[in-house]
């Protein structure tokens, strides 16, 4: 004979009873969830190895747009690391890593001239805030972007540096002199490649980019002098 179970005990072992019933029944629901995703992706029914080349498919700028959940970033991560290791295995292949070239001594100081096109020419003036005669230009770009002092004058700078007397043989950077009487030196620039120099032409002019090839200064070019090398 059964006898009734009867005291406290009886709710507690209740409550047990259907907490496991209820914790069952969620399990099943997640499974049946899982197999139905499973079945409406093609890629993973038909084979597990294609499913993992989707995977690690590029992400589109729409989804890089937005704060990545924890799948979509292990799934970049995955990614990355399939394409080092398949780079890895490809026989006399190797991995670099991209750098930014620097820029060179050279190229540098020729921007931070022509970043001056447009300052006004001034007798005696060596700084953008006053004004440039031709060997103050000069002179400040040496000064401030290669730490190279130069003599103040230009036929004092005419004497510092390499003589370069073959026209053809000028490199971006060297000092070109001119002469506009006598015969001696009384101008400056600096030669910046293709035919053409930056200097402080005169009073009422601004600094500016002229041609050494034709034209005015063509006809009074006397010399260079190279200064600085890559």
């Amino acid at each position: 004979m059964t006898t009734k179970a009867t005291g406290p005990g009886r709710p507690l072992a209740i409550h047990r009873a259907l907490r496991g019933t209820s914790r069952i029944l969620l399990a099943g629901l997640l499974a049946c969830a899982s197999l139905q995703a499973f079945a409406a992706d093609p890629v993973a029914a038909r084979d597990p190895l294609d499913r993992s080349q989707q995977l690690m498919a590029p992400v589109n700028d729409a989804t890089l747009g937005n704060p990545l959940s924890l799948p979509e970033r292990t799934l970049i991560f995955a990614r990355d690391i399939h394409t080092i290791f398949n780079a890895s295995q490809v026989p006399g292949k190797v991995v670099e890593t991209t750098e930014a070239p620097k820029e060179g001594r050279i190229k540098g100081m020729l921007k931070r001239g022509l970043a001056l096109l447009g300052t006004p020419y001034r007798w005696g003036g060596s700084t953008p805030e006053s004004g440039f005669d031709c060997s103050g230009l000069v002179g400040y770009v040496f000064r401030n972007t290669l730490g190279i002092e130069l003599p103040r004058i230009s036929r004092d700078m005419a004497n510092v540096g390499e003589l370069i007397r073959d026209r053809e043989a000028l490199a971006e950077g060297d000092l070109v002199f001119f002469s506009r009487k006598g015969g001696r030196v009384d101008h400056v620039g600096i030669y910046i490649g293709n035919g053409q120099f930056l200097h402080s032409p005169r009073t009422g002019k601004d600094v500016e980019v002229a041609s050494l090839t034709t034209g005015y200064w063509s006809q009074r070019y006397l010399k260079a002098r190279r200064v600085v090398t890559q």
